[in-house]
């Protein structure tokens, strides 16, 4: 489709694509561009698009077939001009009347490109693309239909074609003439084939000649050969020799394929057939003589006729998208083999050196101690790269989060998106950088103790993936939906949720696939986890329109699902596998409990937006967050990954500032409110035994609604904020909790409550953990309402309490039931014991780096050094270190407890200090 900007394709799984193909005629048939021509389409139903009206989008092209126009009414995709309505004939049949010159605005017109579409064409509600040539003299190919014919050697090929003036024709074979015929309308020949032939046929009107090209392939001879000991699907390197790489390709029911690309200007040729191991239903090759670190591109050409690439790349190039690439965000960039052939494109390299892993014993996070930081890299930097991210990971670093969880990265359609649009699972998306680039990002979160998850999105994949296009009902187009013996797609989507092109995951080759590909990442990657995307799609038991069903139990699921974990667990039995479910606690159950007997279990996602949305906007009859406990779901263990935003919710500070309740004063929608309720919920929120997970710039109150730009759209990317005094406050108070919460046992206890009052918002979470040696009792109180409101914090003993998030400041309790007064939108973390807790970046230093940091029992410095100090948080020398001490010694901690101390680290050129975390 032409369209003037790579919108995002995907769509909150709203439902299927609604391409549809419909029929094209124009009268004239020949025209030149200044007559009239009126355009009829039939077979069209406007009602699936859920319209009555149909509108034209249509573009131009000069008479070279290149600069693109749009025509000057075409409107917006959303939003079509009144000027391009099609008429409703009443027989179901819809035309429109123009003549091109005036149309398009412009003249040397070479061809006309067109579709039909919904108003607003959102949801692909809209038909194929139509080309039609501009002249009064025109060309048609009867026959053969394909532009490559398969036959036998010594058959014949039948070729008919018709002018729409008397013209001359020349039909030429591999360049040479092999017929002519003069002043006719319609030509007939048919030339026996004995070899593959480049067929062109001319027609010469009055000194203007019009072409088509042809191909009739002659069916080769394919060796059936077992397919090499020890390789995968896609490309194998040659570990002993850089000039080979095999070449693995699944491919049930098709007949031959060829591999054509760089190293073969692009043509078929016999020497490149790939041998078949019908057993496997599998074909390959072994490519010999390639120079090593050189880039070479290539695609399957399958039966001769459809060119898709390898659908295990690890880096495709695109015709599309890969021009608005920068070369800041991708040095190098391959080119795109334009005018050598269309669709993606494979990119093959050899003899490059494996990427130097930096951290190597890199200890994951326990899943309860977990703080993940969702982050979209398009709306996070507006560099929009890996290395951009890596630039930001001192902010990240300082705020404590653990893990960051990326949403896919995986490459899709377009450059700018959410990335739940796959088109190759395995490859990365050049729009976030270079494969090197995104190790360096991994490697640096690791030396900073920051694991790496990825959102994948395995339930569909796009009409660009090559599985998809060589099975389906557009001609291995992008459109249509897949054909019946697809052996990877649901004709139909089996669940109520779903967008693009449904896989149907009891298929083997799916299964295998999505082994190859998962394992593939954690092996090249290093990344510590996956977020399955939508894996109520999972099933194959339900249909699209029965939303009962796909949000019931499901065995099949179930079974699949595991299935895919143990892939997972077989290459590290430490992954973090996380099921963005939200379904049946009977059937997440049995996602927790998954060989928890061995350490292992899957997490789930665990959204409470809407309850923590409405606290922060003062309804608190709707504020009882308390199913963020695992206890109330009956689990055994804190699985659920929860959160109070994600990618795909409303903005908790939006909510404050358009929805904010108000009495007297106090008024929730003025900013400087609604930021310390933003501290009020993270107080709630944290403190709650389990994983957690922050969605980007939530730590700073970023109140942009989710839907402006559109839901997926870009948003504004707002690091101002961080300098604004009381958006920053909620950044320290968030990592103050997030430090309280990684570096005290007390919030690994299963003894706690959640005490929620909807009457008038005085919540509190009690927790008690009586093994501890460090605190024993936190008790969190808050004020939800509009009004200062006593509450009865309920202490769990009498004696020495501490505000720890107040500088521990402490009180003394003598009646556990004396009221405590609060203002409106106040709280109060008070434990039994004080709490170290800092978030003073005087003392960062982004030059000296400590690793590993947190530190277990010894750590080491990037700089030479003669003294180094520890302290505690007050300041106390607990521990020092005098010598001549070189880059990577060993610094021994091992008698110290778990905490937060202060490191001063000092040699010829000065002093330095920056935080350790002892685990």
């Amino acid at each position: 489709m032409k369209k003037i900007t790579f919108l995002l394709l995907f769509i909150s799984y709203l439902g299927f694509s609604q391409v549809q193909n419909v029929t094209f005629s124009v009268s004239p048939s020949a025209f030149e561009e200044t007559d009239a021509i009126t355009i009829t389409v039939s077979n069209v139903t406007p009602a699936s698009w859920g319209v009555s009206d149909i509108y034209l989008w249509a573009w131009s092209y000069d008479e070279n077939d290149l600069n693109s126009m749009d025509s000057p009414t075409n409107g917006s995709w959303t939003n079509s001009n009144e000027a391009q309505k099609l008429t409703n004939n009443g027989n179901g049949t819809y035309s429109i009347t123009f003549t091109p010159t005036s149309f398009y605005n412009r003249t040397n017109i070479g061809s006309i490109g067109m579709l039909v579409k919904a108003k607003n064409g959102d949801g692909d509600k809209k038909s194929q693309d139509q080309i039609y040539q501009v002249g009064a003299f025109q060309l048609t190919l009867n026959t053969p239909t394909n532009s490559t014919t398969i036959l036998n050697s010594g058959e014949t090929l039948a070729i008919n074609a018709t002018a729409s003036l008397p013209a001359n024709f020349n039909l030429k074979a591999n360049g040479t003439s092999i017929d002519q015929k003069t002043n006719i309308t319609t030509y007939s020949f048919s030339p026996t084939v004995t070899e593959t032939t480049t067929y062109i046929l001319e027609a010469t009107n009055n000194g203007e000649t019009k072409t088509a090209t042809f191909q009739a392939i002659v069916r080769p001879t394919v060796t059936e050969a077992t397919v090499p000991a020890g390789m995968k699907d896609g490309i194998n390197l040659n570990p002993s020799d850089n000039t080979k790489a095999t070449l693995v390709f699944y491919a049930p029911s098709k007949e031959f394929i060829h591999v054509i690309g760089s190293f073969n200007n692009w043509e078929i040729n016999d020497t490149y057939l790939l041998k078949k191991d019908t057993s496997k239903n599998r074909f390959w090759i072994e490519l010999t003589g390639l120079t090593p670190q050189t880039d070479y591109t290539y695609q399957y050409i399958i039966d001769a006729d459809l060119r898709v690439a390898d659908p295990y790349s690890t880096v495709i190039l695109s015709e599309s998208n890969d021009q608005y690439i920068n070369a800041t965000t991708y040095p190098n960039l391959p080119t795109y083999p334009t005018g050598k052939t269309n669709h993606a494109v494979t990119l093959l390299r050899t003899g490059d050196a494996p990427y130097n892993w930096q951290t190597t014993n890199f200890q994951k996070p326990a899943k309860t101690d977990l703080v993940v930081y969702e982050l979209l890299i398009r709306d996070f930097d507006a560099l929009h790269t890996f290395d951009a991210v890596k630039n930001r990971l001192d902010y990240l670093q300082n705020l404590g989060i653990n893990a960051i969880e990326f949403m896919p990265v995986m490459e899709f359609d377009g450059n700018e998106s959410w990335g739940y649009n796959p088109s190759f699972h395995m490859a990365l998306d050049k729009y976030y950088g270079n494969t090197n680039s995104f190790k360096q990002l991994v490697d640096e979160c690791h030396r900073r103790g920051i694991a790496v998850i990825v959102d994948v999105a395995f339930n569909h994949a796009s009409g660009q993936n090559p599985y998809y296009r060589m099975w389906n009902t557009d001609n291995g187009g992008y459109g249509g939906q897949a054909s019946a013996d697809s052996p990877f797609f649901n004709q139909e989507a089996t669940h109520s949720y779903s967008v693009f092109n449904d896989y149907n995951h009891s298929k083997q080759a799916v299964k295998d696939y999505v082994k190859r590909v998962s394992q593939y990442w954690i092996d090249e990657y290093k990344i510590d986890g996956f977020r399955w995307d939508l894996t109520k799609g999972f099933t194959q038991n339900c249909t699209a329109s029965d939303e009962g069903c796909t949000n019931n139990f499901q065995q099949d699921r179930v079974d699949v699902l595991k299935e895919y974990a143990d892939y997972q667990w077989e290459i590290d039995s430490e992954f973090y596998i996380i099921f963005e479910h939200l379904g049946t606690n009977t059937e997440e159950l049995e996602w927790v409990n998954y060989k928890l007997n061995e350490g292992k279990g899957i997490m789930v996602w665990g959204n409470h937006n809407y309850n923590y949305r409405k606290a922060i906007a003062g309804d608190i009859g709707e504020s009882n967050f308390s199913n963020i406990s695992y206890k109330n779901r009956g689990w055994s263990v804190p699985a659920n990954v929860s959160y109070m935003e994600s990618h795909d919710e409303e903005r908790l500070m939006y909510e404050a500032k358009t929805q904010g309740e108000s009495q007297g004063t106090y008024n929730i929608k003025d900013l400087a409110t609604g930021l310390k309720r933003a501290q009020l919920v993270s107080a709630f929120f944290f403190t709650v035994p389990g994983p957690k997970m922050i969605w980007q710039f939530g730590e700073l109150g970023y109140d942009i609604s989710i839907n402006q730009n559109g839901r997926t759209g870009n948003k504004p990317i707002l690091w101002n904020y961080f300098d604004e005094a009381n958006r920053k406050e909620v950044y320290d108070t968030y990592s103050k909790l997030i430090n309280l919460k990684l570096k005290y046992d007390i919030f690994k206890t299963d003894d706690f409550t959640i005490i929620i009052n909807t009457f008038n918002g005085l919540h509190k979470i009690q927790l008690t953990d009586n093994s501890s040696s460090d605190i024993q009792n936190i008790t969190v109180i808050g004020n939800f309402g509009t009004t200062t409101q006593n509450i009865n914090p309920t202490f769990q003993k009498t004696g020495t309490w501490y505000d720890v998030l107040n500088d521990d400041t402490a009180i003394t309790v003598s009646n556990t039931n004396a009221l405590i007064s609060l203002p409106p939108g106040n709280f109060k973390v008070y434990a039994s014991k004080p709490a170290a807790l800092s978030t003073n970046d005087l003392f960062a230093d982004s030059s000296l780096i400590i690793y590993p940091n947190p530190v277990n029992d010894s750590f080491k410095l990037n700089i030479e050094t003669n003294t180094i100090t520890v302290f505690d948080i007050n300041g106390k020398t607990l521990k020092e270190f005098k010598g001549d001490f070189k880059i990577g010694k060993e610094f021994s901690i091992t008698n110290l407890q778990k905490g937060v101390y202060l490191l001063k680290v000092s040699n010829k050129n000065g002093t330095k200090f920056q935080k350790i975390f002892k685990e």
